[in-house]
């Protein structure tokens, strides 16, 4: 699908910024503020990805400030206790970062996003090099796509690939995103599949399946008994 946005790459923030590990508390706050975001990948000497450091991590020193935890509630929350008191990124991240790679499918980065239960993922490369960043807002952008823009991908990479000579008997209709499949197909058994990659078509937002076989023929003078199958008249 030239042109169409179907993996990380096309919709990635390619313009990152990004910490080393020995950047200072403060730094981290002023590059989070200037930037406008709210998380941060951490690099190593050869630009890698090791982390991230969120404002989730940065909160402990605020939370902590005035002390007063007792010792059972410190050893329950060690974690965000060391936090307190870390004072670089490498200390702060959390990790190992949660990544995609620039070929990764849209679905693929947003399950791992709701899995992980984080807003955007830094995008490495093979050797874990950042290229860029990509958020759960870039991943909706695909949702934006012009409605005849849907449907000319879906007469092309679905119905004419599926039904061939007969595609011309499928109507497709695409309005806010959502796709309604009508006509009359010879193959009723390539109907499900039909439906089903039209909803992985990007930008696509529900699909409407009313595609269904060749018309039936009638019978011949269906009112008439069959002579064959009459039951005789007995005389007598």
């Amino acid at each position: 699908m030239t042109g169409t946005p179907t993996v990380v790459d096309d919709v990635m923030t390619h313009r990152v910024v990004a910490l080393r590990t020995g950047a200072a508390f403060k730094e981290i706050v002023r590059t989070m503020q200037e930037w406008g975001v709210s998380a941060l990948p951490v690099l190593d000497d050869g630009a890698r990805v090791v982390g991230v450091v969120s404002e989730a991590d940065l909160l402990p020193k605020e939370e902590y400030s005035e002390g007063g935890l007792d010792p059972y509630e410190r050893v329950r929350r060690l974690a965000d206790v060391r936090k307190a008191m870390a004072v670089t990124a490498g200390d702060l991240m959390t990790a190992p970062a949660v990544t995609a790679a620039p070929d990764s499918t849209l679905a693929h980065a947003a399950r791992v996003m709701a899995r992980s239960g984080v807003k955007r993922l830094p995008v490495v490369d093979h050797d874990g090099v950042l290229k860029g960043i990509v958020s759960r807002s870039d991943l909706l952008k695909v949702f934006l796509r012009d409605d005849a823009d849907i449907a000319e991908d879906v007469r092309r990479e679905v119905v004419d690939r599926l039904f061939g000579a007969h595609a011309a008997r499928v109507r497709v209709e695409v309005s806010e995103g959502a796709v309604t499949l009508t006509g009359r197909v010879r193959e009723t058994a390539l109907v499900p599949l039909a439906a089903h990659l039209t909803r992985a078509v990007p930008g696509v937002v529900d699909v409407r399946c009313a595609l269904t076989g060749p018309p039936r023929r009638p019978d011949l003078d269906p009112d008439l008994p069959d002579p064959q199958r009459s039951t005789p008249v007995r005389h007598r």
